[in-house]
């Protein structure tokens, strides 16, 4: 740096102002570039060209201190050398788990979608942010185009949308959206003088329902949560006493939540019975499609969402079983009279001028509670095109029926044990060493096969083999949640899968 200081002073009309050149860019742009090309070749190496190598490990297990040491995370007053900030791309990759392996069933996204991967590169390059049209005319008019069309496959004849830095912020969103309809004065006065507000959802829902109320001043005892049937599944007439309750208490119900696709067990609510209530006391309904959404494409595996269409407001991740890269999540409301806008507009002057030279119908930025916003739909927009509804529709039924086939095969193997019966992509199970199979079903049984799947699970993350969730729950101990998405994934993953399990477990 001081060397090319000393060049800029010796140009022509050199400019100094305090201590600083002004002539010229101060970065080295061939070296910026070379440095560009070489990291990506080493992506193009080390992550793409291995992302459906079974061989190659989905993780390179270490111990967080020592990590620590290997990645030399220190930052310094002066910069690293070329060679060391390549190494050290390297070593991010090798020590990071690969999601886009065909063996990493952990969570509800998975696998390398090439269309997705690279409208990520445009946008990382472009580095635009979603709220004026003057500064993303394209991102935004695919974001409108990618929200008509979803809407479309909900049902609704209109609609408005947004998409948002995950499905707990959706879920914020409408649950904000759900109030602010209630009682609009909110917006300007607040919380003070409001009564109990009451919302309901199941017990089976995702946690950002606690999170969004106690973020929003609900409060989470406000959160009333309903009972649900042995397949996890919200029961209507349980929802109905709760509502019931709440009037007699004289608190004021104004919303309910239900869920398309629960995190563990991937059950559907009866969205048409919970619609019947929702219209009869006149609450708000939104629907957590997050991860069950994507069943929509399917015209054999919508039936799922029977009822959607008369959801007040969806959330749906792409990013999940249709592969858009996270983060890919929207928000899409029923409501075409500007509510979302209405609800967050803030009218910054400085952002949204209305004396433009331009439609600043175009200017989406205010009905959002960011202002910087990534351009999340194109990613979604890009696979779309290039895989035609038809290609997302074969995403779906391919996982589903590979969780079929895995089902079908725990069934024939002695020592694993499902659940339940699966109705999504959410394949449950346990795994019984040989030690326990004759062992009687009581306390001291459930005590040991407890801490069978944290050991399984931590030998799979050492070996490097495959990743695979496990969690107990409602009362349940300790069980396998394998997740199908990625059409990487074969019959010969499935069938390793099990293979392995039995392998690693069989000293247990």
């Amino acid at each position: 740096v001081g060397i090319y200081k000393q060049e800029m002073l010796q140009k022509k009309n050199a400019v100094l102002v305090d201590g600083v050149v002004l002539n010229g860019p101060i970065i080295d742009s061939e070296a910026g570039e070379k440095f560009v090309e070489e990291a990506c070749k080493i992506i193009m190496e080390e992550v793409i060209q291995k992302a459906n190598d079974v061989t190659e490990k989905v993780c390179e297990w270490r111990a967080p201190e020592t990590l620590k040491m290997i990645l030399d995370l220190e930052m310094r007053d002066t910069g690293e050398s070329h060679q060391k900030l390549l190494q050290l791309c390297q070593d991010v990759i090798q020590y990071s788990v690969k999601t886009s392996h065909p063996r990493f069933f952990n969570q509800l996204y998975a696998g390398i979608d090439y269309y997705s991967l690279v409208a990520r590169f445009i946008t990382e390059a472009l580095n635009p942010s979603v709220y004026t049209y003057e500064v993303s005319p394209v991102f935004l008019l695919v974001e409108e185009a990618v929200i008509k069309k979803m809407i479309e496959f909900i049902g609704w004849e209109e609609g408005d949308g947004i998409f948002n830095p995950g499905g707990s912020v959706s879920n914020m969103y409408a649950m904000n959206l759900a109030r602010y309809k209630f009682c609009p004065e909110i917006k300007e006065k607040g919380l003070s003088g409001l009564p109990r507000l009451v919302l309901f959802t199941s017990e089976e829902c995702h946690y950002s329902m606690k999170k969004a109320a106690s973020f929003l001043g609900i409060g989470t005892e406000n959160v009333y949560f309903i009972k649900t049937d042995e397949r996890g599944k919200m029961i209507p007439e349980e929802l109905e006493k709760q509502v019931q309750r709440a009037r007699k208490e004289g608190s004021a119900p104004f919303l309910v939540c239900a869920t398309a696709g629960t995190t563990v067990l991937g059950a559907f609510d009866p969205l048409d019975k919970i619609a019947n209530i929702c219209e009869k006391h006149g609450l708000w309904l939104h629907v957590d499609a997050s991860w069950g959404g994507s069943a929509l494409i399917s015209k054999k595996h919508c039936k799922l969402l029977h009822g959607i269409h008369r959801a007040d407001s969806v959330a749906w991740n792409p990013h999940k079983m249709l592969m858009a890269g996270i983060q890919c999540c929207a928000l899409l409301v029923k409501d075409n009279s500007g509510l979302l806008k209405k609800c967050y507009s803030a009218k910054a002057a400085y952002l949204f001028q209305q004396d433009k030279f331009y439609d600043v119908s175009y200017d989406t930025g205010d009905k959002s509670i960011q202002c910087s916003r990534r351009p999340d739909a194109f990613k979604f927009w890009l696979t779309w095109k290039a895989l035609g509804t038809t290609g997302l529709e074969e995403r779906v039924n391919r996982a589903l029926a590979l969780a079929r086939y895995l089902v079908e095969e725990i069934k024939k193997r002695e020592g694993f044990q499902l659940l339940l019966e699966p109705e999504y992509a959410n394949v449950c199970f346990w795994y019984i060493p040989p030690s326990l199979r004759k062992m009687e079903e009581g306390p001291e049984f459930w005590q040991k096969l407890h801490q069978v799947a944290p050991i399984i699970k931590e030998r799979m993350m050492k070996k490097g083999s495959m990743m695979l969730g496990y969690q107990p729950h409602r009362g349940k101990v300790n069980f396998f949640r394998q997740v199908v998405i990625s059409p990487q994934v074969s019959r010969e993953d499935m069938d390793f899968l099990l293979d392995e399990m039995e392998q690693l477990a069989k000293d247990l």
